[in-house]
């Protein structure tokens, strides 16, 4: 009976791999109720590493190469101790194999924006992505944390850890840098370059190694770049009265076309250089308090006197004007009235 039962298993001889997708990581070899012969034969192709379990303990890692699985020709053993006499006689043991080749062009990005406290905006919310690639380098670390005894695991199971890995670190390189985040955004390979540093001890710990990280883009949502770039706008033209002065001048054309736009035309321009000086004053007066703080108090006047005008803005506002006649938006009596309009303010 013992000899019809030895007749009847089924021996493995050849144990190998040919990987039929890019995505598996982990494979374990079905064994089912087979044993392996002893003498047969591992191939371990490059880009492989295989992983001997035995009783739930991991007993020996194989790197790329073929091997007969004799006690005489075993490779030196590192993680269980008697091991090899377990080739003395047919055996079974799980037969793990993982893929070491590299896994690109993965992406990364932020699914919701993150706060981090700038030094130049405050508090902020910015949105990065990219992509990064890495590979396996520690089958027995995977095998312990990782995959386990599943028959097969991808890296589309590992990519959501990984991305929440790379995403919850990027506050964290915001807030040890220093650096604000225009200057950041403009030097995206410095900011990809820490992040990676930051990384990759956490990949170690799931025996992967991340190979690079590059980061595409960093940016404010869509209502905080608005902000931003009517900021920028504003520096661009040398300030808040200058800014003023230009919207005033935009509004001209507007104001010849609409029924009583024209009449009320050279009030417009004087209160649009007030409200530039008047703007100016305030910043001028938040900035240097004590430079600018009145002497006594002076009893309010009963009229608002006309903010002066320098010859410049006259001179500017007038080649506006003589734009709008040549346009045939303004007559040349128009322009006349308005002119002599304006040289009064310079009194």
């Amino acid at each position: 009976m013992a000899l019809m039962d030895f007749i009847k298993k089924q021996f493995i001889d050849i144990i190998q791999w040919t990987e039929d997708d890019g995505d598996t990581i982990a494979w374990r070899f079905p064994m089912a109720e087979f044993e392996i012969q002893h003498g047969a034969s591992l191939t371990v192709r490059e880009s492989q590493m295989a992983v001997f379990v035995n009783e739930g303990q991991i007993a020996d890692i194989f790197g790329p190469g073929m091997y007969k699985l004799t006690t005489q020709t075993l490779p030196v053993l590192t993680y269980l101790k008697n091991w090899d006499k377990l080739f003395e006689s047919p055996f079974k043991s799980d037969v793990y194999f993982f893929s070491t080749r590299q896994k690109l062009d993965r992406k990364w990005g932020t699914p919701n924006p993150v706060t981090i406290r700038d030094r130049e905006f405050g508090i902020v919310r910015l949105r990065a992505f990219g992509i990064y690639a890495f590979h396996l380098s520690d089958p027995k670390a995977f095998h312990t944390t990782i995959s386990g005894t599943l028959d097969k695991y991808g890296s589309d199971q590992l990519e959501g850890q990984l991305r929440n890995t790379v995403v919850g670190h990027i506050s964290d390189i915001f807030g040890e840098s220093g650096v604000p985040f225009i200057d950041m955004a403009g030097n995206q390979e410095e900011f990809g370059k820490a992040l990676k540093a930051k990384l990759d001890p956490m990949f170690a710990g799931y025996g992967l190694t991340l190979d690079s990280l590059n980061v595409q883009n960093i940016s404010l949502p869509e209502e905080l770049q608005a902000m931003l770039d009517k900021r920028i706008g504003v520096n661009m033209m040398g300030g808040m009265q200058a800014y003023t002065q230009f919207q005033t001048a935009e509004a001209i054309p507007l104001a010849a076309q609409n029924e009583g736009g024209l009449a009320g035309l050279g009030a417009g321009v004087g209160v649009g250089f007030g409200v530039g000086q008047q703007v100016a004053a305030s910043m001028a007066q938040a900035l240097h308090p004590a430079a600018t703080a009145p002497a006594a108090v002076a009893p309010a006047p009963t009229a608002v006197p006309a903010a002066a005008v320098s010859a410049d803005e006259v001179v500017a506002t007038l080649e506006k004007l003589h734009g709008l006649v040549g346009k045939g938006i303004l007559s040349q009596a128009e322009f006349d009235a308005k002119k002599a309009e304006l040289l009064k303010k310079l009194g």
